[in-house]
């Protein structure tokens, strides 16, 4: 297998093991790998980067492809069951790692104690998947918000991993917490802290919420009662297709690196908002080909959001599309489906980054589909999620309710003053740009100044 510019992946908490588990089945699919990663496809496509997310193992009857993941959490439960499934025999034993005390909702708990204890050890299994790399790029986390193992520990491992790993870029899937689909009373507070944490210390952070998959499910699958396997489903298939022109030959952004330099004009505003289409439920629904002008058009639809936020109420600094399956490269090209949409919706776009939407064509389809699209954002119109978490944070630390218990883990009260002082000066900088416009006196300015420089 060619050398590949490795990503490892680190699953953290319940709801990060979950998802990661629903990935790595979808993967395995994709690259034609059976449940102990062995090859059974018939595309070499399917192996030619499969070494991005596997290590492939020789010696034995046929090479065996193993995750470079490590799988983390605060008690056994689901680490054992994933052990225990039909995924036990893919990984290696020694990538799993959990404690049994477990960290009962509280970031506290993941970031300054249970999860402090156990942060070694983890780094030391990361540090032999990087040994295992001939060239890594970076780490991706998933992980969600709302409780204590994968919001606390899940963002101490990520600042760790920006101290010990500083030139390598780091990616994060990060399920925000929603009150129409909510755990636990403190989600907010938890959430707060993350998104702090998150501020300063990653390069991508891809943003899901329970509830847009929530409404996804019902309003466009019509699954009456969606279970997390649902949801989890959904977001393993946005996964596949972010990462879609990281594992196979593209034209364009073929590493994450390349893929923030398209996306991240600014270094604080590293939020994006995934994108996919068509959804559809392979139980159910008969799987129908869509134009790529429609497929165009719903990745920019609210209905197609992983993220519940409206993007007509702000302004695209960037987006990255990439289109998946049999498709002529002449029928995504900029001058057609994107191009057309932006010069329709010119207002929802700003107009002082030019060519801010870049296009990437894959030829293998996702499994289950003849073709789809997937696309990562960066809107403006994110701010109404950290402000609808800073109104629920804001209204219970007022009141100074349930501190203690984060307190008596040994937190500083002045960290949630912090905290919520920074997601407010985020908010006022994504609303900044929204409202940037290009000056045409600035820019006749710039240009004297140019020539004058030039002379």
């Amino acid at each position: 297998m060619p050398s590949s510019r490795e990503i490892i992946n680190i699953q953290a908490g319940q709801a990060g093991n979950q998802v990661g588990e629903a990935f790595w089945q979808m993967l395995l699919a994709e690259h034609g790998l059976d449940m102990e990663g062995k090859y059974i496809g018939s595309d070499p496509l399917q192996l030619q980067r499969a070494g991005v997310y596997f290590d492939e193992i020789t010696g034995g009857a046929a090479p065996k492809f193993v995750p470079r993941s490590v799988q983390v959490d605060l008690e056994g439960g689901v680490c054992n069951r994933i052990k225990g499934g039909p995924l036990g025999s893919l990984f290696r034993p020694d990538t799993f790692l959990h404690a049994e005390v477990g960290a009962g909702n509280n970031w506290a708990k993941g970031f300054y104690t249970e999860g402090a204890e156990l942060v070694e050890s983890i780094l030391d299994i990361v540090r032999r998947q990087a040994e295992s790399c001939d060239a890594l790029q970076g780490f991706q986390i998933l992980h969600s918000l709302g409780g204590g193992t994968g919001a606390g520990l899940g963002t101490l491992l990520l600042q760790k991993l920006r101290d010990e790993f500083p030139d390598r870029m780091v990616a994060t899937f990060s399920i925000l917490p929603s009150p129409k689909v909510s755990e636990t009373i403190v989600e907010p507070y938890n959430a707060m802290l993350s998104m702090h944490q998150l501020c300063s210390n990653g390069d991508l952070i891809i943003c899901v919420d329970n509830e847009a998959l929530y409404d996804i499910a019902t309003k466009t699958l019509k699954i009456p009662s969606p279970a997390f396997e649902d949801l989890n489903g959904l977001i393993a298939r946005v996964m596949c297709g972010v990462s879609t022109s990281l594992r196979f030959p593209g034209q364009l952004n073929g590493d994450l690196r390349k893929l923030g330099m398209n996306l991240i004009p600014f270094p604080r505003l590293h939020f994006l908002m995934p994108s996919y289409a068509p959804f559809y439920d392979p139980r159910a629904v008969k799987y129908e080909k869509n134009s790529i002008p429609e497929l165009t058009k719903a990745l920019f639809d609210r209905k197609n959001l992983l993220v519940a936020c409206d993007p007509r109420f702000g302004r695209y600094l960037t987006a990255a599309t990439i289109f998946r399956g049999n498709i002529s490269s002449r029928e995504v090209s900029h001058a057609y489906a994107v191009h057309d949409l932006q010069t329709k919706n010119s207002q929802h776009f700003v107009e002082w980054i030019p060519d801010n939407v870049s296009v990437s064509l894959v030829t293998v389809p996702p499994v289950g589909q003849t073709q789809s699209a997937t696309a990562l954002a960066n809107s403006t119109a994110i701010q109404e999620v950290f402000s609808r978490t800073l109104v629920s944070f804001s209204a219970m630390y007022k009141r100074r309710a349930f501190l203690h218990w984060y307190t008596g883990e040994g937190m500083d009260i002045m960290e949630f003053s912090e905290a919520e002082s920074n997601i407010q000066d985020l908010i006022a900088e994504y609303q900044q740009y929204q409202e940037a416009t290009v000056d045409p006196e600035e820019e006749y300015e710039e240009e004297a100044a140019e020539d004058a420089g030039e002379q």
